[in-house]
């Protein structure tokens, strides 16, 4: 959308709204097409990235811990997990899939109650309206 963009985490309702952070629009009659496409696409991500982190708690445990971090700390966390997975991968050090008999499917750690309002960040609905724009002119997928 000619504008670049920093990565970003998907996270759910319970998340606030930061420019480091997307969560889907709140579901109400009010949502546009727009809006509910943008959910969608955030849930089937969502799946993508819980398999993926599956993975990632089988081979770094501490993700199975990162509960008691803070919001600030673990984008930092996840992305040196991804790195370091890789650097395994780069040195023929591959997932064992063994390494999944210990690691419960159960849901990513998140908070216990939705975040306050006053943690939601004003510039991040524009990253928000972005991805919006860049879905709807992308096509399906």
């Amino acid at each position: 959308m000619g504008k670049a963009q920093k990565y970003v985490l998907l996270g759910d309702a319970t998340y606030p709204l930061q420019d480091w952070i997307l969560k889907p629009y709140q579901e109400d009659e009010t949502l546009t097409q727009r809006q509910l496409q943008f959910n969608y696409r955030l849930k089937r991500a969502h799946s993508v990235i819980e398999n993926a982190f599956l993975r990632l708690k089988a081979r770094w445990q501490i993700l199975l811990k990162c509960d008691d971090c803070s919001l600030e700390l673990l984008p930092t966390l996840v992305l040196a997990c991804c790195i370091l997975h890789n650097v395994c991968e780069a040195h023929d050090n591959p997932f064992n899939q063994e390494w999944l008999e210990g690691t419960e499917p159960t849901e990513l750690p998140k908070p216990c109650q939705p975040a306050p309002a006053a943690m939601e960040d004003g510039q991040a609905e524009q990253v928000r309206e972005l991805m919006c724009q860049y879905f709807e002119n992308c096509g399906e997928g």
